[in-house]
């Protein structure tokens, strides 16, 4: 083969390897990243179930801070208990859903945590859409919906999180939260409050029998009496004789 010739098919070569290259690591990068939420076996309306959240990093320069879900309709705040997750990291509810924060993560380092729901929906899919802000203030918002049309059609856009259920197990109900309990008024009573003075009253003139004290007393006091008028007579008639 001449020379020419030789060269120009080198430089086509290198040049077609190149954009193979490029092309290569611009669409791989974005593929790679994405927004988890796992719950083996989960099927609707189970209780107390929890979920595995993974966002990953898509950062070179900063690590990942705060990460805020939007729940799906039939989960509350209020039903979400955290879990585990990074050391360091809590969990605050919000009007829509919460966030989970704390540590910036090592730069790289892809964010993990779990939740318990008190009970999943009667539903076949759950979308939990979330925000995922970098300490430099970055935020990588995974929210997009199928129907959304996002992304390039490839699988490279922002994908909401979302766990599939299995059908509801035979008799399983929607458990409501326990009512609080209502305070009981106990009844009025129609016995007139007693007083110190009517308890006291009421000791003294009863006795333990239910007899009036002033009885035995007056017969107490009746029989004194004749006593000291007989032993006067007996002491009158002594002196006359």
């Amino acid at each position: 083969m001449p020379r020419p010739t030789l060269t120009r098919v080198l430089r086509r070569t290198g040049a077609l390897t190149a954009v193979a290259c490029t092309a290569a690591v611009a669409f791989a990068g974005p593929a790679a990243a994405h927004a988890e939420v796992e719950a083996e076996g989960a099927r609707a309306l189970d209780r107390d179930v929890a979920l595995t959240f993974t966002a990953e990093s898509e950062s070179g320069s900063a690590g990942i801070s705060k990460l805020e879900v939007i729940l799906p309709e039939g989960i509350t705040p209020d039903g979400i208990t955290y879990k585990e997750g990074p050391e360091g990291w809590k969990l605050t509810p919000t009007g829509r859903g919460y966030t989970v924060s704390g540590p910036k993560l090592p730069v790289g380092q892809d964010a993990e945590y779990v939740v318990t729901v008190r009970q999943l929906p009667d539903a076949e899919t759950l979308v939990f859409k979330t925000l995922q802000t970098y300490s430099d203030g970055r935020v990588d918002r995974w929210i997009e919906l199928d129907e959304a049309g996002g992304g390039d059609g490839h699988g490279h856009g922002h994908p909401a999180p979302r766990l599939e259920l299995k059908p509801a197990a035979p008799g399983a109900k929607t458990v409501s939260p326990t009512p609080a309990e209502e305070p009981t008024t106990p009844a009025p009573s129609t016995r007139a409050p007693s007083t110190p003075s009517a308890e006291a009253a009421t000791g003294a003139t009863e006795g333990d029998d239910g007899t009036p004290i002033a009885l035995p007393l007056g017969i107490g006091a009746a029989v004194v009496v004749l006593g000291a008028g007989a032993w006067w007579l007996r002491s009158r008639r002594g002196g006359a004789s």
